[in-house]
């Protein structure tokens, strides 16, 4: 384990953030962990950190600006703007689900943007942005996030870094053994079930 990797997950259970026991993702596949990024971003201190990581991961990476998708990405997202020196924007869901740009955010063509997530799962979200912003003419030059929970192996179209990359074991609904178990089932997060 890397020693960001490490003090990282620290920052992690330290605030508690470090979930163990029966959780629905925002992806709809079920978990027994779950990090809860919003109770370790609580704290400046940690949010900060983990902005210059990020930062620190992209050296050298000439970037215009730093867009979140909504909810999560928010904090972290600005931390790493912040880092760099940047402005931030974020992206939201319409009415009918889809990721768009409001608040008067507005992407130039050319602009060279550094997507940030707080945790990628599957990497739809991130997606989502990146095809936004691509469709506005922007250069998404690469994703981040605090936590990649897919092992590396989500594809989001762009070069992708995390602080901590982990394995977490998740399941589809209906091949999910904690289900089976009958263990009450947790839907954490700032998405509704």
């Amino acid at each position: 384990m890397s020693e960001t990797t490490a003090q990282t997950l620290a920052a992690f259970r330290e605030t508690g953030a470090y979930l163990s026991g029966h959780f629905r993702l925002t992806s709809g596949l079920h978990s027994p962990e779950y990090l809860q990024c919003a109770k370790v971003l609580q704290y400046p201190n940690h949010a900060e950190a983990f902005g210059r990581g990020i930062r620190a991961a992209w050296a050298g990476l000439a970037v215009d600006l730093v867009c979140s998708p909504a909810m999560g990405g928010l904090i972290i997202g600005h931390e790493v703007a912040r880092a760099f020196g940047v402005r931030f924007i974020f992206t939201e869901r319409d009415s009918d689900g889809k990721m768009t740009l409001r608040r008067g955010f507005a992407v130039s063509p050319g602009e060279r943007v550094l997507i940030v997530e707080d945790v990628i799962t599957t990497g739809g979200s991130t997606r989502e942005v990146v095809d936004l912003l691509q469709a506005a003419g922007a250069v998404v030059v690469g994703a981040a996030s605090i936590i990649d929970r897919s092992a590396g192996k989500a594809d989001v179209g762009v070069p992708r870094r995390a602080l901590a990359t982990l394995e977490v074991t998740a399941w589809e609904p209906d091949f999910c053994p904690l289900c089976l178990d009958g263990l009450p089932l947790i839907k954490p997060g700032s998405r509704p079930t």
